[in-house]
């Protein structure tokens, strides 16, 4: 198979000392990739730094890395020192993320994301080949910078893309693209801004699956993590372009009145059951393979908890994870 089959990494429930073990049933179960996300948990280089090293099959990456939460040349520096411990086997994402995470959490300023997304595209890929960088980006200033440690195989630097001006900018000038909160049958309509003749030209897309049975239980954490995430403008419109503004228009329009219970009910299933995989670990499979047969090269899964997950302990832990591999 050409397509590879990650998953978001650390597990919840694991302290990250005990990931080891995690590492290497995911790469025994089929999972080529192990990807990181930053939001409030670990950072993003932390747990592939510990994989690069207990699990050599691995391939690692970021989705994604914040552009505003750290200056330049220590992204840069960053990077290089992750792509030298895991020669050839890292790939680094970057993109914009929200106002929650830059600006209340990180006492950054998000301003201009599409500006400062496309000048970070370029110092990093400048930087990491070892050139020297002095230079007037439209958000930031560089003056004289060279990584004293440029990564004998520098890292693809690929870009998250929502709607159509940053998924052209990825196909233009990154390494690959990286997808979030969408449906199977949206992956079409986004590669259509993303074409892309470049040689290796990754897609990647982060796809939140909760393997359980109960699809009551299931519907109700998708339903809190649908209006957690798509109220935020840019999911908003994300969403508006796909096409779904009349059915969720009723959560928007209830959200911002303040009736959040009101907003977590006007969410129909359906809505839930395209953007949340859920069912038996062998379903929810099934349905990620959907993502690689609409064009995805690595459909990278991210478990939410389940009553199974907390109940079961490790043991449930290591059959979900053989219940999830790579068909």
């Amino acid at each position: 198979m050409s397509t590879r089959w990650g998953m978001t990494v650390p597990l919840g429930g694991v302290p990250l000392a005990e990931h080891a073990a995690v590492f290497a049933a995911l790469t025994d179960a089929g999972f080529t990739d192990l990807w990181s996300s930053e939001v409030a948990g670990t950072d993003a280089f932390t747990p592939l730094t510990l994989a690069a090293a207990w699990q050599p099959r691995a391939r690692l990456g970021t989705a994604i890395t914040p552009v505003f939460t750290r200056g330049p040349a220590l992204l840069a520096m960053t990077a290089a020192a992750l792509a030298e411990a895991a020669p050839g086997r890292f790939q680094l994402g970057i993109g914009a993320s929200s106002p929650v995470v830059v600006g209340d959490w990180n006492a950054a300023d998000f301003t201009s994301p599409f500006a400062r997304s496309r000048d970070m595209l370029e110092f990093l890929r400048a930087a990491l080949a070892g050139e020297m960088v002095d230079r007037e980006f439209e958000t930031f200033r560089v003056r004289r910078f060279r990584l004293e440690r440029p990564p004998a195989t520098p890292p693809g630097v690929l870009l998250a893309a929502l709607r159509p001006g940053m998924l052209r900018l990825a196909a233009s000038a990154a390494d690959g693209v990286i997808l979030n909160w969408l449906a199977a049958t949206d992956v079409p309509r986004a590669l259509a801004e993303a074409k892309s003749d470049r040689p290796g030209f990754d897609v990647v897309a982060r796809i939140f699956v909760c393997p359980t049975k109960d699809a009551a239980y299931a519907r109700t954490v998708g339903r809190r993590m649908i209006a957690a995430y798509l109220t935020v403008p840019a999911y908003a419109e994300f969403h508006r372009w796909l096409g779904r503004e009349p059915v969720l228009a009723p959560m928007w329009t209830a959200w911002a009145a303040g009736d959040r219970k009101g907003a977590l009910a006007a969410i129909p299933d359906e809505v839930v059951d395209e953007l949340i995989v859920h069912g038996s670990p062998e379903q929810c499979r099934e349905h990620v393979a959907r993502y690689a047969e609409a064009g995805v090269d690595v459909p990278v899964m991210a478990l939410v908890p389940t009553p199974e997950l907390q109940q079961g302990g490790a043991a449930a832990l290591g059959e979900l994870i053989t219940g999830l591999g790579r068909p």
